[in-house]
């Protein structure tokens, strides 16, 4: 008669070990691909926030200024600030009311806790031309 071999109860145990060493790494990464892609969705749904903001609001762009606000029920906070363009390395020279000028916009967009990788800021600038409230040149 043949003697009929099979595995021992330690080669059993190491194959599960094995098995559930590489189940626990795959489903590590799995979970940071999901958390990487949930992450990737906010900051474009915050990019396409902060496009419309910038479309709608260009009546109150045209003021220096500040702007607090919300989208989503309160999910996405916004900050606008509005301030004069300054040249860096402009000279003091004697500023024609008449002339068209630059703003500075600022609008920072946070969500969740609001860290390093939950927020989004835009810088742009504005050109803003002199209306008849200003005045009329002579």
């Amino acid at each position: 008669m043949r003697r009929q071999r099979g595995f021992t109860l330690i080669e059993i145990v190491v194959a599960f070990a094995l098995l559930a060493l590489g189940l626990t790494l795959l489903l590590g990464t799995l979970s940071g691909a999901s958390r990487q892609l949930r992450q990737a969705g906010d900051a474009g749904q915050a990019a396409l926030h902060a496009q419309s903001l910038l479309a709608e609001r260009s009546d109150a762009l045209l003021q220096p200024g500040q702007l607090d606000g919300s989208f989503e029920q309160g999910r996405y906070r916004w900050h606008l600030a509005v301030t004069p363009w300054q040249e860096p390395q402009a000279r003091a020279a004697a500023a024609d009311p008449f002339a068209a000028r630059l703003l500075h916009l600022r609008l920072d967009v946070r969500w969740g806790d609001g860290g390093p990788q939950q927020q989004l800021q835009v810088n742009s600038l504005r050109l803003v031309l002199p209306t008849a409230a200003d005045g009329v040149r002579p």
